[in-house]
């Protein structure tokens, strides 16, 4: 049989890069252990060993793996993945939603960063940043009501929540008016969307995670910054519930003096 090459290969088929990527995010490959050598992908994927190579080389780029010589390929520690790296963040949309030890990852940093941008966008805030917030508080609101009178039950979230949820950690980023702090939001949207999907799919709480956002919403409008840090804190708590993950240990609640009230 003649091996295809990473430009012959069938556009169906996933890439050798996406196949190993998908079962690391998953956590069938745990850092420190080695993914199947180069010739065993090369037999697997029905490809030669220069496109097998070229796929490695995209993990090692994104710092998920390295390369070691006369033994092959070892899945690198988390902390040392290029997390902000938009392939990689694509990939944890895609990829991480089973793994719970990148989703405690991506929860702690969220708890050590989220609740100062609130803290900033309650002093910041223009009129247009409010109106943005306000908006994708009504999407999510909206929906959730939606789904209620649909079921006739319990209501459920669905994609229109889920994109307003993160349309409003977004808008919130985007009204401390700092540029890298705006940029940051567009590149974290995918891995802010992982643990929103998937804690909406698992809260037992549909209407109380809507209050807290509110209560978020209310202490950015009315230029409260502290309450607005723990009020951020409070919806991330309902998230890590949500999700069963216990919170990670972080410097909450160590808000300089001088920041004021």
């Amino acid at each position: 049989m003649v091996k295809e090459t990473s430009t012959t290969r069938s556009s169906g088929r996933p890439s050798v890069a996406e196949s190993l990527v998908e079962k690391i995010f998953a956590g069938r490959y745990q850092p420190g252990d080695f993914v199947p050598k180069e010739i065993d992908l090369c037999e697997q994927f029905a490809l030669n060993r220069s496109a097998v190579r070229s796929d490695l080389r995209r993990l090692v780029d994104a710092g998920i793996i390295e390369r070691i010589s006369g033994y092959g390929s070892r899945v690198r520690d988390y902390s040392e993945w290029n997390i902000l790296d938009p392939q990689v963040t694509a990939w944890m949309a895609r990829f991480a939603t089973p793994n719970p030890g990148i989703q405690r990852e991506i929860l702690a940093f969220r708890l050590d960063v989220e609740p100062y941008v609130a803290m900033t966008a309650a002093k910041r805030a223009t009129a247009r940043d409010l109106v943005a917030i306000e908006e994708a508080f009504e999407g999510m609101g909206q929906d959730l009501r939606s789904a209620g009178a649909a079921k006739h039950g319990r209501p459920q979230r669905g994609r229109l929540h889920n994109e307003c949820d993160v349309a409003f950690h977004v808008a919130i980023f985007k009204a401390t008016h700092n540029i890298v702090w705006t940029q940051l939001s567009h590149i974290l949207r995918p891995s802010i969307h992982l643990l929103v999907e998937t804690s909406n799919v698992s809260a037992s709480d549909p209407e109380d995670s809507l209050e807290r956002h509110r209560r978020l919403m209310e202490c950015i409008r009315t230029r409260r910054p502290r309450d607005a840090f723990f009020a951020s804190v409070a919806v991330l708590e309902g998230t890590a519930s949500a999700l069963g993950i216990e919170m990670p240990e972080t410097l909450l609640g160590e808000i300089p003096e001088a920041i004021g009230p």
